[in-house]
């Protein structure tokens, strides 16, 4: 009979213990009040709810506690960076590197956002940054040659048949001196033949590569003066016979404003190009500011080496930009560094 009244007893209070864990323990609602949690919407439209990390909340659970939903799922979780502190290059990645991806780091899903459709159901979208303002590499639009003066050998003044009353010392008589040349015959008069057992630096495929006009670097007299100068042996290698680089003159206390002249084989002046009417990117947190210009080459015309060098009358000049302060002017220099690389489109 005892044991009868005790059984009887257990039985009630293990259906009170129930009813009150269903009254007090479960459901989603309850599970949102809770401090330490919050509440998402993830692809499918589905609510769930995450223990936020390092709160108040959590210091106060034990250690041993289960979150309410893994982690990995969780989008604003993904990009956190681990708590270790250190400073890597998978946990602070380079500042352009991370923009050429549409800033989604490596292990993140595609960007999107939920909205509600007609009938009040929560749909998901996904897009792909645009990334059509970005470098050569990731532009989805063709790109403008900047504008430019071109010097070719068929520009040369060759014999012209006389007028009808040509006074043959009309411009003596004048006191006009007559150029019997043209600018690029007085470019090949100083250049480039005994360029050819200079030092020269290899082009560099797949990336910027640097260019430094300083101190140290060859120095020749151009018909345009003397100049620093850089010989750059052409790739050969590039999928197409003639390609697009991408030009930079990085500005440090001034820039150094290129001109430019192709070789053949031999040396021989094939083109000249200068005047070159370069864009300016102001400077920001993590790069200079340039100015930037986009010359075709001609491998397959012949063209196996580049001259890169300053004329007088540029390095006395000044490039103007506007400033939310107002016009700026930026000087222009015999030294400086120089940025160039293959467009791949």
């Amino acid at each position: 009979m005892i044991r009868a009244r005790a059984k009887t007893l257990s039985l009630l209070f293990a259906a009170v213990s129930v009813l009150a864990g269903c009254q007090f323990g479960g459901g989603g609602a309850q599970v949102a009040e809770r401090e330490g949690y919050f509440t998402w919407v993830d692809e499918q439209g589905r609510v769930r709810y995450t223990r936020i990390p390092e709160s108040e909340a959590s210091k106060e659970t034990p250690k041993t506690a289960e979150p309410q939903d893994t982690a990995v799922d969780d989008p604003f979780l993904a990009s956190t960076p681990p708590n270790d502190g250190d400073f890597t290059a998978e946990n602070y990645p380079d500042g352009e590197a991370l923009a050429d991806k549409g800033f989604v780091r490596d292990g993140q899903r595609q960007p999107y956002f939920t909205w509600l459709d007609a009938e009040g159901n929560v749909r998901v979208s996904y897009y792909t940054p645009d990334l059509k303002d970005r470098h050569a590499g990731s532009r989805s639009s063709p790109i403008n040659l900047t504008p430019a003066s071109v010097l070719l050998p068929s520009q040369s003044v060759g014999e012209v048949e006389p007028v009808d009353g040509y006074d043959p010392n009309a411009f003596a008589i004048l006191g006009i001196e007559q150029k019997p040349t043209s600018e690029f015959d007085e470019f090949v008069r100083y250049c480039c033949d005994d360029l050819a057992n200079k030092n020269y630096q290899n082009w560099v495929e797949g990336s910027e590569f640097g260019v430094q006009m300083d101190g140290y670097a060859a120095r020749h007299r151009f018909s345009s003066g003397e100049s620093p100068y850089q010989l750059i042996a052409l790739p050969l290698s590039v999928a197409k016979s003639d390609f697009v680089m991408r030009l930079r003159a990085y500005d440090h206390r001034g820039v150094f404003v290129p001109s430019l002249a192709f070789l053949d084989r031999n040396f021989q002046v094939m083109r000249v190009v200068t005047d070159l009417v370069m864009d300016y990117t102001p400077e920001n947190w993590h790069r200079r500011g340039y100015l930037e210009a986009w010359v075709p080459a001609f491998p397959g015309q012949g063209e196996r080496w580049l001259v890169v060098f300053t004329r007088s009358q540029d390095a006395n000049a000044q490039t103007v930009i506007s400033t939310d302060s107002g016009p700026k002017a930026i000087p222009h220099t015999k030294s400086g560094e120089l940025g160039i690389a293959t467009f791949e489109n």
